[in-house]
């Protein structure tokens, strides 16, 4: 998967932060997806088990973040308006 730009790098508008947010979304949606087959099958490792929900954890952090950044950024400009 591309690299995200780290949250806070640089200033994004609300719409580029909504596109980050989404790619994020994405993102915990593929972890969440290898998370379900983890525990469909036998044996599924434990420790895998609490790294991806680790990375869902971060992931959710980092979507919060985004929704944070575009929601100020919207004010902003509809406050420069």
């Amino acid at each position: 998967m591309p690299a995200l730009p780290a949250p806070g790098a640089g200033t994004l508008s609300s719409d580029e932060a909504l596109t980050r947010a989404e790619e994020l979304l994405a993102r915990v949606e593929a972890v969440r997806k290898e998370l379900e087959q983890l525990s469909e099958g036998d044996g599924g490792s434990p420790d895998r088990a609490i790294e991806l929900l680790g990375e869902l954890s971060e992931l959710a952090k980092a979507v919060e973040e985004e929704l944070t950044r575009a929601q100020r950024e919207a004010e902003e400009t509809g406050a420069q308006s």
